[in-house]
């Protein structure tokens, strides 16, 4: 798979390709149905299967810090569609022309003229353009002039439960680790690179790999029992705090700090994948650090018994 970021950067023959676009936070399954779907579509008519995202999402360049927290960075995003059928991811930088792009110039300039679409599938609720305009049924009759025909994929579901990003948001949010996997069809996770921090997890016994989370926000917080991928061929077992750390410090950014059971390797430099597997507690502040250390026993007891079942 290419990645692209930027239509500057695209080269596309006039024979051009099979499309889909939209956010694509978290890959879910509905996602990954509409990506099979489209390489289907691909194959029959021997053309590119290209996906187009917008980097930040558009909810993000317009709210800020308000917008909701997003369930992938783009590293990630990247590293899913990998495994699907798509020949090429294409990153549109969602900024102030782009959000002041009318819907039909949108279409001409970018879907007709740039990406050179043959086939168009999109979800049910896709809007695009200037005060969100554009919609299936503006690219149904902009699809007779300029070429190219246009799939809606429809709501898909999953035991009558039509499967979004904000419904998995809200399940990690209340701690249903366990359902959102199921929609999202692997364990929610978060990747980055483990970093060097104050060190303090070793003072009390309990040393951890810390990963820098460089998002606004994040849809989880507390203490789970995770695995880790990343570091040698298997997974390895773990418990992990996401957070502010009030104990310690109680600063405004949240790390993900990871203790691994039976590990003493330094990894500093890795790039890994954490999988929270179930919940155990909400973030607390303590009175002291060996009031911490005590909860801290607990925490890894309850990851190990929860890992072991």
């Amino acid at each position: 798979m290419h990645l692209i970021r930027g239509l500057s950067h695209l080269k596309r023959s006039d024979k051009g390709c099979v499309l889909t676009i939209g956010n694509f936070d978290g890959l879910h399954l509905g996602h990954q149905a509409v990506v099979q779907k489209l390489a289907e579509c691909g194959r029959g008519l021997n053309l590119p299967v290209v996906v187009a995202i917008f980097e930040p999402q558009p909810l993000e360049y317009f709210l800020g810090d308000n917008a909701p927290s997003r369930l992938m960075r783009l590293r990630e995003k990247a590293i899913e569609f990998a495994k699907l059928p798509v020949d090429e991811l294409v990153v549109l930088s969602f900024n102030q022309e782009l959000a002041n792009c009318e819907a039909e110039c949108f279409v001409e300039e970018v879907l007709a003229g740039k990406l050179k679409v043959r086939h168009l599938v999109i979800g049910d609720d896709f809007h695009f353009g200037k005060a969100r305009r554009g919609n299936f049924a503006m690219l149904r009759e902009k699809g007779k002039q300029f070429g190219f025909t246009v799939e809606d994929t429809g709501s898909f579901q999953l035991q009558d439960l039509r499967i979004s990003s904000t419904i998995i948001r809200d399940l990690l949010g209340q701690g249903k680790l366990d359902e959102a996997a199921v929609l999202l069809g692997r364990p929610y996770s978060i990747c980055g690179r483990v970093a060097h921090g104050d060190k303090r997890g070793r003072t009390i016994g309990y040393p951890t790999a810390n990963l820098l989370l460089f998002r606004k926000n994040v849809p989880i917080e507390g203490v789970f029992a995770v695995t880790m991928t990343g570091v040698g061929e298997q997974a390895i077992k773990g418990v992990a705090n996401v957070g502010t750390r009030p104990t310690v410090d109680g600063g405004a950014k949240v790390i993900l700090e990871v203790h691994l059971f039976d590990f003493c390797r330094e990894i500093y430099g890795h790039y890994v994948e954490v999988q929270f597997i179930e919940k155990i507690r909400g973030e607390v502040r303590f009175s002291s650090l060996e009031a911490l250390r005590s909860q801290i026993i607990q925490d890894v007891a309850a990851a190990k018994k929860i890992l072991t079942d």
